[in-house]
């Protein structure tokens, strides 16, 4: 069995696609998904589902959901559904788990690969790092779960998958920019600092960027930008660490060209990069 969360909702297997298209049974199947192999408990699907105004018949509600969804899944799988309540979707005393090899879901691969590409940028193994990392983003086929409905628990778990994407990008720009990709870097961070206004790590690969392709005047006013976006939201200045990296510019400062120096600079700033 196949099991997708990065982009629309999709459980498939020799017999076809197990996703519902009434929505709350589709929500459902999705929480059972992203959390494959784990127990979910009742009273956090009755929340997924209703949040705060749960209707009285609620749990039972669930239990007619679950009934539907294991007839999809046997279908899918091209088994009874008395297999399915066993073996792929048991209910075991508080909660329903959905039985499946880990490395069936798009998260799973995703988090590998990434993983597997930080180690190599760590190394200092730019390539082997750029090629994992590129793969570890081709697992995405759009926003997380993007045809379904999401209420807290599956917001929690989307938020967290999007950071780590977000995450993931940084490091595979590091990981070009070390490779001197400066120039075909440019036209891809112009569009992410749109996206994320407040980023100072994307800002600050944008301006090592702009730097290294002989544009420091533009490499400038990508911190001005930063500097304006974050008094006009927040009202304060960029770190000190990214006005280190604006004085090395107004310098000159020949470290800059180096291919570590971007790294360096990140890590300064922290993991993430974001003061929002």
């Amino acid at each position: 069995m196949d099991i997708g969360i990065l982009g629309p909702l999709a459980v498939r297997s020799t017999g076809g696609e197990a996703v519902p298209t009434a929505p709350k049974p589709r929500q459902l199947l999705a929480l059972l998904a992203a959390r494959v192999g784990q127990v979910v408990p009742v009273d956090l699907l009755v929340d997924e589902l209703w949040e705060s105004d749960p209707p009285a018949s609620a749990v039972t509600t669930v239990q007619t959901y679950i009934v539907l969804l294991r007839r999809s899944l046997a279908r899918a799988l091209q088994v009874s559904t008395a297999e399915v309540a066993q073996d792929v979707l048991p209910f075991t005393g508080w909660g329903y788990r959905l039985v499946a090899d880990p490395g069936s879901l798009d998260a799973t691969v995703f988090a590998r690969e990434a993983e597997l590409g930080r180690r190599a940028l760590v190394n200092g193994e730019n390539d082997k790092a750029s090629l994992l990392l590129r793969r570890a983003l081709r697992v995405w086929r759009g926003p997380v779960l993007a045809d379904v409905r999401v209420g807290p628990q599956l917001l929690a778990h989307r938020t967290s998958l999007e950071e780590n994407r977000l995450s993931v990008i940084e490091q595979r720009v590091e990981s070009d920019l070390r490779l001197g990709h400066h120039h075909e870097l440019i036209a891809e961070l112009s569009g992410l600092v749109v996206q994320y206004p407040l980023h100072e790590n994307l800002y600050s690969l944008f301006i090592i960027s702009l730097y290294r392709a002989g544009r420091p005047a533009q490499a400038l006013n990508a911190f001005r930008m930063l500097r304006n976006n974050l008094r006009e939201e927040l009202g304060i200045d960029p770190s000190p660490r990214v006005r280190n990296l604006q004085q090395a510019i107004l310098t000159a400062d020949p470290s800059l060209e180096s291919k570590n120096r971007s790294r360096l600079f990140l890590l300064e700033l922290g993991s993430s990069g974001h003061v929002a």
